[in-house]
């Protein structure tokens, strides 16, 4: 059965064959959805690991990147180790459906520092593309450079007086557009679920939520 089915989608991908629309839809289920999280020290790790594990859950390929100039291993804001996919320039000139910043401090200063994901940040704005920040990031690396201008936005109680737009600060998960944000890590899993919603749909989202026994 599955040498059937790795045959089959050979010959979905076959350049000498045109696409049918049935084989079209293969090519399409195919095709993972590409998240980016990058992280630093000094990253919440609620939220950086909630969002990472709920994605996968939902069939994202997810790509964790270090901002650090040390390497692959960061130590978050309570002292808990992840090691990264890849360093941030290994993926520089990579598009990805979503890219979506932890918060935690000075996590999020580390990541507004770094130039290489400013530049991607600024790219998956301008075209459109989903991109989500929580607790501190809003405020320290998306309003920092820009890019909540027009928008509206949530983020840690913290920092949420720096927010230019103050109507939803008070609101756990903020989507305006292709924007999501949320306040910290208690909001962490509704603003994971959120993220699935945008990228999959309201189905998906309740498909996941369901085995994590979500209220």
């Amino acid at each position: 059965m599955r040498g059937a089915l790795l045959v089959a989608v050979a010959l979905a991908f076959s350049p000498s064959r045109p696409l049918s629309p049935s084989r079209r839809s293969l090519v399409v289920m195919s095709a993972k959805k590409q998240v980016l999280v990058p992280i630093a020290d000094g990253s919440e790790e609620i939220e950086s690991v909630c969002v990472i594990d709920v994605l996968v859950r939902a069939g994202a390929e997810v790509t964790v990147a270090s901002v650090m100039p040390t390497g692959l291993q960061v130590m978050c804001s309570r002292g808990v180790k992840i090691v990264a996919d890849a360093m941030i320039a290994d993926v520089a000139g990579k598009t990805f459906d979503a890219i979506i910043l932890p918060g935690g401090m000075p996590g999020s200063v580390h990541l507004a520092d770094c130039e290489p994901l400013a530049a991607m940040l600024k790219s998956q704005v301008g075209a459109g593309r989903l991109t989500g920040a929580i607790c501190a990031a809003p405020v320290v690396v998306l309003q920092k450079h820009g890019l909540l201008e027009g928008k509206m936005a949530t983020s840690h109680p913290g920092f949420s007086d720096k927010l230019l737009d103050q109507g939803p600060v008070l609101t756990r998960v903020v989507v305006d557009g292709n924007l999501v944000t949320s306040r910290g890590p208690g909001t962490a899993l509704e603003f994971a679920l959120t993220l699935v919603e945008q990228l999959y749909g309201a189905e998906k989202a309740k498909e996941v939520a369901g085995p994590m026994v979500m209220p």
